[in-house]
């Protein structure tokens, strides 16, 4: 199957909706670390996340009769919001599938956004699986937070930015739940840089204790994955069955890291500390790969790596549970 990922056509058509958002240089956390640390600001993009880019491009892509039959969405959160703000654009009211359980300040957001929750399942491939299943009957577009070329030509548009940003890059480091992101970016780095031997290195950073795609990719197909809670609840989730994240991660991601809970947690505490953003616990997974790799090897000491700070939607509540937690140790 032919997959096509347009991030150019992306980026023309959301260019003028979303923030260009800046690309930093940390040098605390470079001198912290000792490779030369760039930091991706996306948790300043609309809607507090990435997200927003892969929303509004499957939106726009939309015709207006399409749009009038109605939007369903699932989500953890983060691709709610964005479905709901892209479709207030456009005048429709998605209706929005998340797990039972999902934070309380996750559901009024999407209710503030114009959108119509739903709780459904014990996790979020349930939630998917009920919407896409609802949007099916009633002849609705389901707009999947990962398994959508759309979608993940949106995200790819950070790529871009990136490339245009920064010269000479030897690594990006991404946080990795469906593979929407990692996928985007992936794509838009090999297209920018030449092929695969001149692109910067795509890392994938994955919890431990919500591994599903990097245990897939490395049976090589869609398998059922344990999970256990992690701070970085925006990662978390199955699979869906032939999801076109598989066979693009299978390319384009050249080295794959796990991360414990305690290492999110001092990720999340550094970024705090030093950068002085309070950022959500998959930003923290991105930081905490880097962290880890330059523990385990010297390989990447001393090169120049992006980290993708890719959202901010993290309760105070929950973000000092997690200080404590790590300042506890």
């Amino acid at each position: 199957m032919t997959i096509s990922v347009d991030v150019g056509k992306a980026a023309r058509k959301i260019s003028k909706f979303v923030r260009r958002t800046e690309l930093e240089y940390s040098p605390a956390l470079s001198n912290l670390s000792g490779a030369e640390v760039w930091l991706k600001l996306e948790h300043l993009q609309h809607t507090g996340s990435f997200k927003w880019r892969g929303a509004l491009n499957r939106i726009l892509s939309l015709s207006r009769e399409e749009l009038d039959r109605g939007i369903v969405t699932a989500s953890n959160g983060n691709h709610g919001l964005a479905v709901c703000q892209a479709g207030r654009l456009v005048g429709v009211r998605p209706r929005v599938y998340l797990r039972e359980g999902v934070a309380t300040e996750r559901i009024d957001l999407i209710r503030q956004m114009g959108g119509d929750p739903v709780l459904f399942g014990r996790n979020p491939l349930q939630a998917e699986e009920k919407g896409r299943a609802v949007a099916v009957e009633s002849g609705q577009t389901f707009i999947s937070p990962y398994n959508d070329q759309w979608v993940i030509a949106g995200q790819g548009t950070i790529g871009l930015e990136i490339m245009e940003q920064l010269e000479s890059i030897d690594g990006v480091f991404v946080a990795v739940g469906g593979g929407g992101l990692i996928a985007g970016i992936g794509t838009a780095l090999r297209e920018s840089g030449g092929g695969a031997c001149s692109a910067p290195r795509v890392v994938g950073c994955w919890p431990e204790n919500s591994p599903v795609l990097f245990n897939c990719l490395n049976a090589g197909r869609i398998i059922e994955v344990e999970e256990a809670p992690t701070i970085s609840d925006s990662t978390a989730g199955g699979l869906e069955e032939g999801s076109l994240t598989l066979a693009l991660c299978e390319k384009l991601i050249d080295e794959k890291v796990l991360v414990t809970e305690e290492e999110i947690c001092d990720a999340l505490r550094l970024i705090a500390e030093h950068e002085r953003w309070m950022v959500e616990g998959a930003a923290g997974v991105a930081l905490a790969g880097l962290l880890r790799l330059l523990r385990r090897a010297d390989e990447w000491r001393g090169r120049r790596v992006v980290v993708i700070l890719c959202g901010r939607n993290i309760g105070v509540d929950r973000f000092r549970e997690a200080i404590a937690r790590r300042s506890s140790r």
